[in-house]
């Protein structure tokens, strides 16, 4: 018995010099949870300080809710909100990129909060408290909603189907869809015309002759109003309006469509 007693007190105290492992036992010799031994002032491994559930971590993980690199939904409500703080002039995107960075790290600074650039819990609600709820179309400012199904007319032929509910353009041919991108179309006293059309005409340098503004890659569909590229769409997104055409903010999308669309195409345009 002498014998076993030293043995085992030799045995733990190598094991605490190596950091090992011990497996314990119970009454009945069977093994239950290792128990970990640490050397004095060694750094734990984040095994060896990770928390039980319902128990209190010893070394709580920082409170950031979204950092560089980050995506998702909630980014994109942050990027919405700094923009209606005026931190923030581009997207909102999605995409926690360099300049929700540094909108992020002056609206901290403004408020004595450290500019660190990530949002943390009380960065967040301090934004929250001076920003209201964006809607829809403060989250897509700049496009990028999905593009609903396909109006039943635009399954046939060559078409331009046109959803103002989502303010996308499909480029469909023989009901399969080609390419997708985001639109705006007209104000409320110059509305897009809702309806079945052609293309009648294409122009790829155009200016208008009743308001004197670009409208590059034109492909008109019904009197004056045409899908072409917006500068204006481009830089501001859904906070502004075209006269009645189908404005795009994509020049390179734009560019190819151009290319493959014909004079005689359908362009449906519905909600």
């Amino acid at each position: 018995m002498g014998r076993a007693i030293v043995a085992t007190a030799a045995l733990s105290a190598l094991l605490a010099v190596c950091g090992c492992t011990v497996q314990g036992t119970d009454a009945d010799g069977k093994h239950h949870l290792p128990v970990r031994i640490e050397l004095p002032g060694a750094k734990a491994s984040p095994s060896a300080t990770a928390s039980t559930p319902g128990t209190p971590s010893a070394a709580p993980a920082a409170n950031v809710l979204w950092s560089r690199g980050d995506s998702g939904s909630g980014v994109r409500e942050l990027q919405a909100r700094l923009r209606q703080a005026d931190w923030l002039f581009d997207g909102p995107t999605g995409t926690y990129d360099d300049l929700t960075e540094q909108a992020v790290a002056g609206f901290q600074g403004k408020r004595g909060l450290p500019k660190t650039g990530e949002t943390d819990k009380v960065t967040w609600q301090r934004l929250v408290k001076m920003t209201h709820e964006p809607g829809k179309w403060d989250l897509y400012l700049m496009g990028g909603q999905p593009a609903g199904a396909p109006d039943p007319r635009c399954l046939t032929g060559r078409v331009l189907c046109i959803d103002k509910t989502t303010r996308t353009l499909r480029w469909m041919i023989d009901g399969r869809t080609v390419s997708t991108m985001s639109v705006r179309f007209g104000a409320q006293y110059t509305p897009t015309r809702d309806g079945v059309f052609h293309v009648y005409w294409k122009a790829r340098n155009w200016v208008s002759t009743l308001y004197n503004s670009p409208m590059p890659y034109a492909m008109f569909f019904s009197g004056g109003q045409a899908v072409h590229y917006s500068y204006d769409f481009s830089a501001r997104g859904y906070a502004g309006g075209s006269h009645g055409c189908v404005n795009v903010r994509d020049e390179a999308a734009i560019a190819s469509l151009f290319a493959q669309v014909r004079t005689g195409d359908k362009v449906v345009v519905h909600r």
